[in-house]
């Protein structure tokens, strides 16, 4: 099964609050950090809601 290597790129400050709680249900803390979660729609949908503060690449497991 695929995986997302999700690395967050840009600081949650001035950013909406519901968007810094997405930030750490996927488990970021801070720059630089990198996760890898499981390919599923709840996760790709926590990825459209901070597209902009994260890089995302497919892994193949």
């Amino acid at each position: 099964m695929a995986t997302l290597k999700i690395t967050q790129t840009k600081s949650v400050i001035s950013e909406k609050q519901y968007q810094r709680d997405t930030l750490r249900s996927l488990g970021l803390k801070r720059i630089g950090q990198t996760v890898e979660r499981e390919d599923n729609a709840q996760n790709r949908g926590y990825v459209a809601t901070v597209a902009h503060l994260v890089k995302v690449e497919e892994v193949d497991a």
